[in-house]
């Protein structure tokens, strides 16, 4: 009832809904549309994995595994939102709300790195700095992608998110590299491979705001999905591999 006042509402008003129906919009507008669908399906999928999973693994890693479900269950709810107003809308794109859901759920991304290695009160240092850094790349984001395209403020804010992001990197590359390298060896390798999530597959929305630029605005958001889902369900299942791995390498010790 509420979708279908929804859709009077908007026709009154001039704006006429995307269709479910691939035919009745733009190639570009339905595949976008579908992924956004796509990706609400695929989060809730990972948040329910993640914290049926939360049992299976080492006490000491729990709270890994429920942080990796609360970045999954709270990226589904803005996915479910931001396919509404990009239905809703014929086709605006739902930015403020991408903003926000990677305001709660980068920052959540990042402390599994000090959760993961256990450093205890060592690693409350680290866990600011990664969470302000990560705070000030969104907000900063934020504000030049809602200045005007290519203006002085465009690319102040723009340049100051990336160096955030770089910042970001030197952190988890330079202060945790040893740890990280000291760890048991499952673990290691499973921290490395989330270390390329953040250093390639982060790289992605710096390159997609720059597509701005040039209008492409429904293939930006086609990459921002399929990113936001390699990203979020990804690094999840990389952590809960290593954590599988390391408690399988202690079982077999024990065996010897």
């Amino acid at each position: 009832m509420h979708a279908l006042l929804a859709q009077v509402l908007a026709v009154a008003e001039g704006v006429v809904p995307l269709s479910s129906d691939f035919t009745k919009n733009t190639p570009l507008q339905s595949i976008t549309l579908y992924l956004f669908f796509a990706g609400t399906v695929a989060m809730g999928a990972g948040a329910l994995y993640f914290f049926l999973m939360r049992d299976n693994v080492d006490p000491a890693y729990r709270s890994t595994m429920v942080v990796a479900g609360l970045v999954c269950g709270i990226a589904c709810f803005h996915y479910y939102k931001m396919t509404h107003v990009y239905q809703e809308s014929g086709g605006e794109f739902p930015t403020a709300l991408r903003y926000i859901d990677w305001l709660f759920t980068t920052p959540l991304l990042l402390v599994k790195f000090p959760l993961l290695l256990r450093m205890g009160d060592r690693g409350t240092k680290f866990f600011f700095q990664l969470v302000l850094l990560d705070i000030a790349m969104i907000v900063t984001a934020f504000i030049a992608e809602t200045s005007p395209v290519n203006s002085e403020r465009w690319w102040t804010f723009f340049l100051v998110s990336c160096v955030c992001e770089a910042l970001i990197v030197g952190v988890l590359y330079m202060s945790l590299g040893q740890a990280i390298a000291e760890a048991p060896a499952p673990l290691a390798k499973a921290l490395e491979t989330m270390r390329l999530f953040v250093l390639i597959g982060w790289a992605i929305y710096p390159i997609g705001f720059l597509m701005a630029r040039s209008g492409n605005g429904e293939l930006r958001e086609i990459v921002y999905n399929i990113a936001d889902v390699i990203n979020k369900v990804g690094f999840g299942l990389v952590a809960y591999h290593g954590i599988q791995a390391l408690g399988h390498s202690h079982e077999s010790r024990l065996r010897l």
